[in-house]
């Protein structure tokens, strides 16, 4: 039978945070806290009833409240670089903070996975569980403008598929471009790297960058390149051949791919599969792009869940959002609008689905 349970998990500036389990019939189970309205652990039942858990995390809330790469959080107000930190709207120039030199990323100092989030609801039906929380960001916070009301509800399904909802709506024009950056090894968190999972994107194109990871505004074909995952390979196979932008590039993938035939309805982005556990996820989202990014800067500094530290390439993350820096390159042909307005809403899904 499904089931949802709370754990109280610790404090946030004396305030209570809590882990909701949800669980499914087959046995899956994620687990979700309120602080950062971050995905903790997603497990998976694995061949001869052996679990895996599919997520890079952290044990424990402490790991969560220190410096860590985005672990399983939500991200925002607008996730992904924007150059230099400034953006013009409706004639007006604004300033972020520049917390990825010489960017800024993924909402700030203190972006929407720094939050205590509100649960609001938690409840199943027909055998899928869910919880939906909210978080009210208020105007000016990390320099952005308007007050805006955020919701992300995480629901497991009956058939083993984890879908994210995230809705926002705003009282004056700003920006949003959420997202989810887990971190997933389909052989179980520590099991070791993921440069021998198959991946296939369904993506013909992707937007190059310069640099400082800002991309150009071109729009250019995967064919030929070592981009090119319209036909299954394995992650590692062509990371050889990835342009070194910069002296201390870590090398691997960090770049935007453009979703094949992108209309804002639900359309199959990626499909990874590891020959190794025998475990596919197939991600479908309705937004036109997706973050391919493979671990490059985890160093084995960072001891995760069951005291494994985390090496280079020990997970990659599927971030599905409109483009980089896409404030930015208003007008160039294909690229879609962060904007959001108050007669707007914003609607982002994702969803991750698990079979063998």
């Amino acid at each position: 039978m499904s089931a949802i349970h709370e754990t109280e998990w610790g404090t946030f500036h004396t305030r209570p945070v809590t882990l909701y389990r949800l669980t499914n019939s087959n046995g899956a189970t994620a687990c979700i806290t309120n602080y950062g309205a971050i995905l903790q652990s997603l497990i998976i039942p694995g061949g001869n009833d052996r679990p895996i858990d599919v997520t890079l995390g952290f044990d424990t809330l402490d790991g969560y409240l220190t410096a860590h790469p985005f672990f399983g959080a939500t991200v925002g107000r607008c996730a992904n670089r924007i150059a230099g930190g400034r953006f013009t709207l409706d004639g007006k120039a604004y300033s972020l903070a520049v917390n990825s030199e010489p960017n800024h990323i993924h909402g700030g100092y203190r972006g929407f996975d720094k939050h205590l989030w509100e649960v609001v609801r938690a409840g199943q039906g027909l055998g899928d569980v869910f919880v939906k929380m909210t978080y009210q960001s208020r105007d000016g916070e990390e320099g952005y403008p308007g007050n805006l009301e955020v919701a992300v509800t995480y629901t497991l399904t009956h058939d083993d598929k984890l879908r994210i909802e995230m809705q926002a709506r705003t009282d004056a024009p700003t920006l949003v471009n959420l997202a989810n950056h887990s971190y997933w090894n389909l052989d179980g968190h520590g099991a070791g790297l993921i440069l021998e999972h198959e991946a296939e994107f369904f993506a013909d194109r992707y937007t190059p960058v310069d640099a400082v990871r800002i991309p150009t505004g071109e729009i250019a074909p995967v064919a030929g390149t070592p981009f090119d995952f319209t036909i299954p390979k394995p992650i590692g196979r062509d990371m050889a051949g990835l342009p070194l932008l910069y002296s201390d590039d870590p090398g691997g993938y960090d770049h935007n791919f453009v979703i094949r035939d992108a209309d804002e309805t639900i359309k199959p982005a990626v499909q990874i599969r590891s020959p190794r556990s025998g475990l596919v996820m197939t991600v479908h989202t309705n937004q036109p792009g997706v973050q391919f990014y493979t671990g490059n800067l985890l160093k084995g500094a960072i001891t995760g869940k069951d005291g494994v530290a985390y090496a280079k390439h020990a997970g990659f993350c599927l971030e599905t959002q409109k483009f980089p820096d896409a404030i930015n390159k208003q007008g160039k042909p294909g690229w879609p609008s962060v904007i959001l307005r108050p007669e707007e809403s914003y609607y982002h899904e994702v969803q991750y689905a698990f079979s063998r």
